[in-house]
């Protein structure tokens, strides 16, 4: 008998009317809300503007959804493409298959379009929004668990995540939840990151591809653990590869940046220190008018209360000369 296990929801929709209310959709879109908030604290941090970030944003999400989605259906073609299956399926997002490797991809092409429309660098925006990435995907992976998907090796741990349902080849029972290892693990990557560009001042993208690297420590790890089908080389899945590979280029990136452009950007966003210096001397503006003001009122009762005590003077006079008549 299991005294302890991480029970699965009974499902993973919820049907407001004819509105579907899907536990992935909604973890999907309370990171993104969670990476934009963080990041947009980060780059005022570094000297830029308020709201830079989520206009960035803008490009930058819809490609990493794009970018995921397509990761995920060539990867795993068979499932929409091989006999049996329906092709239409490729497009229903909401089920779940979003590659990460895919939407950090082409999510940095649409950062990139972003970025260039505002004359703004891609590694210092990158930078910024490496830990909110992490955070994103953590809560992320809280997507898996609605859909009873990517789960691990059979367990008996207190910990072990009961699959119910027995629907696409599913076998009930108690498995790893390895959707759960790999959320801690991005909370991890995001303080490490936050961490570490407080103390060593990272600039130039070197924020982002620490958290590349780490991110990929722990997913190669994960992967191993995992019993859903994927395609292998030597024997090898096809994600633990890409970790691999992924993780040499973020280390190499860090290494060789460090040496050629060493420090932090002085400038991330180009015209922010001017705007901020105008509301400066429009503030103190305000302040100098305001004293104005203050100082023309005190001027102004002054002058009054110097006519009224010169009106009493004068009754006074008119009352001395009145006596002596």
């Amino acid at each position: 008998m299991e005294l302890a296990y991480i029970p699965s929801p009974s499902r993973g929709v919820i049907h407001l009317g004819p509105i579907p209310l899907r536990g992935y959709a909604f973890c999907i879109i309370i990171g993104v809300f969670v990476a934009v908030w963080l990041g947009n604290k980060r780059w005022v941090a570094r000297g830029g503007r308020v709201g830079t970030v989520a206009d960035i944003a803008v490009w930058a999400v819809p490609f990493g959804l794009l970018g995921g989605r397509l990761y995920h259906v060539i990867t795993d073609y068979e499932l929409y493409f091989s006999e049996g299956r329906d092709w239409v399926d490729a497009f229903k997002v909401w089920e779940g298959g979003l590659g990460i490797w895919g939407a950090i991809a082409l999510g940095a092409v649409g950062a990139w379009i972003g970025c260039r429309r505002r004359g703004i660098p891609l590694p210092a925006y990158a930078d910024a929004i490496a830990p909110g990435i992490a955070l994103a995907q953590a809560i992320g992976r809280w997507g898996n668990w609605f859909n009873q998907e990517l789960y691990g090796k059979p367990t008996d741990l207190p910990w072990a995540l009961h699959i119910t349902s027995s629907t696409d080849g599913r076998v009930p029972g108690y498995y790893h939840p390895t959707f759960l290892y790999e959320s801690l693990w991005c909370i991890g990557v995001a303080l490490l990151v936050i961490w570490a560009d407080r103390r060593f001042k990272l600039g130039h993208g070197r924020a982002f591809a620490l958290y590349v690297a780490a991110y990929c420590a722990g997913r190669g790890w994960i992967e191993y653990m995992r019993i859903d089908d994927a395609h292998h080389i030597l024997g090898v899945r096809l994600n633990v590869w890409t970790a691999i590979i992924v993780f040499l280029l973020a280390v190499t990136y860090i290494v060789v940046s460090a040496k050629k452009r060493p420090g932090r950007e002085a400038v991330v966003e180009p015209g922010a220190a001017d705007g901020e210096g105008e509301e400066g001397e429009k503030a103190d503006g305000d302040e100098k008018t305001a004293a104005d003001s203050d100082k023309a009122a005190a001027d102004g009762d002054k002058a009054d209360a110097d006519g009224t005590e010169a009106e009493a003077d004068a009754d006074a006079d008119a009352a001395e000369s009145a006596k002596k008549t």
